[in-house]
């Protein structure tokens, strides 16, 4: 029975230690590395662009995104605003924005998936070079629409731009953690995957795609995490997707306590239903068919949350302590504290560079107070009662 145990503690450990392994390699890559220029259409003309924009009871939300795109438009570009089982003036505020309209109705089928795959069909009279998906409520940088044109055109592969989320002055410290959170998972470890020039995870908005790669797959899901599958579809059929930090998407978390705490159950409820359901099927297929890019994001995937692993690290090291004191085994301690600090220290070097604008040294107890919050989220997850339905994230101020 003891040996036992210390087998499947020393398991524990090193399962533990080969994720903040992985995590500790995006970060240290993206602190120390050279930054690797984004690939461009070298003199050639890399083709006309339809933008498509998903949106659900957005209404006036959608007009400053719509202005956004429309200024960095060519002649001959698209831009089409998908109005996706709207109950309010989501479509009349679209088109009087400039945006050609299509709206669909479906209450069968709910989910921004199925939102994409109407606007895709929309364009197949008259396709354009490359598809870019852009959520309605997002504020897309000058220049941003282009750098993913000719990435796109160029790589002739999907191209993932830096997608940001940002709280206000007045959000909770929680917030402000939260977005460090966001910019070690969409900023630090994409750019370090990018200088190792390695494949990254699609993240929703600000995708662009080659229109014959883009309608090789199907789009009409229901999945919270459609990014997430269709990056690994697209990898898993020889189409990875590379990162694009000079392209930029900007979009603001809920201020509402509610609001933020729907989000982030979506989020990474859903994210953590991909790894149980995901990561050994999509290992598997990657060793079989020697697809380096897919094992590469099969990893990345493999990741939890970063509240999820700060726990895991410190569970592992307080059990594989109380191993020690019993005298059964030192491996499992010597493995856990060095996972521990590892992820210290590159949570710590991330900070130094990423998040000292937003964090200052004396918050450092907001870090726990944050873990602890999300506990009812993973407990909800463990148990049931997830969601998988497309709702528009509460933008509004709440108590």
């Amino acid at each position: 029975m003891a040996n036992l145990f210390i087998a499947f503690s020393v398991l524990f450990a090193c399962l533990c230690g080969g994720l903040v392994t992985i995590l500790f390699v995006e970060i240290i890559a993206a602190l120390a590395l050279p930054t690797r220029a984004s690939s461009a259409a070298s003199g050639e003309n890399p083709g006309r662009v339809a933008a498509i924009i998903p949106a659900h009871n957005e209404g006036v939300r959608i007009a400053p995104t719509i202005k956004d795109i429309k200024l960095q438009l060519r002649e001959g570009d698209q831009l089409i605003v998908v109005a996706d089982n709207c109950t309010d003036d989501t479509a009349a505020q679209a088109r009087n924005s400039g945006a050609a309209v299509v709206e669909r109705r479906d209450l069968t089928k709910i989910g921004k998936g199925y939102a994409l795959q109407f606007g895709i069909e929309h364009l197949t009279t008259d396709p354009p070079a490359v598809v870019i998906f852009v959520d309605a409520d997002c504020r897309v940088s000058n220049g941003s629409i282009d750098q993913l044109r000719e990435v796109c055109a160029a790589t002739h592969r999907p191209v993932q731009a830096l997608d940001l989320m940002t709280a206000t002055n007045e959000s909770p410290i929680n917030l402000r953690v939260a977005e460090f959170a966001w910019r070690v998972k969409n900023w630090i470890r994409p750019l370090g995957l990018q200088k190792l020039n390695l494949p990254c995870q699609l993240m929703g908005t600000g995708m662009a795609f080659p229109w014959d790669v883009i309608r090789s797959v199907n789009l009409a899901t229901g999945s919270i995490v459609e990014d997430l599958k269709l990056g690994l579809d697209l990898a898993t059929i020889g189409h990875s997707p590379v990162f694009c930090p000079a392209a930029k998407v900007i979009s603001h978390f809920p201020l509402s306590i509610e609001g933020a705490t729907s989000q982030r159950k979506r989020w990474e409820a859903g994210h953590l239903h991909m790894i149980f359901a995901r990561v050994p099927v999509l290992m598997f297929k990657a060793i079989r068919r020697a697809n380096f890019h897919l094992f590469v994001l099969t990893l990345d995937l493999a990741i939890p949350p970063l509240s999820v692993l700060a726990g895991l690290a410190v569970l592992t090291f307080f059990v594989s302590t109380l191993v020690a004191l019993f005298g059964l085994s030192l491996i499992p301690l010597f493995v856990s504290a060095l996972s521990l600090m590892g992820m210290t220290i590159a949570i710590f070097l991330a900070w130094l560079k990423y998040g000292r604008d937003l964090l200052p040294p004396r918050s450092v107890l907001s870090v726990a107070q944050y873990i602890f919050s999300k506990l009812p989220i993973y407990r909800q997850f463990l148990f049931g009662g997830g969601t998988s339905r497309w709702t528009r994230a509460d933008r509004e101020k709440g108590d």
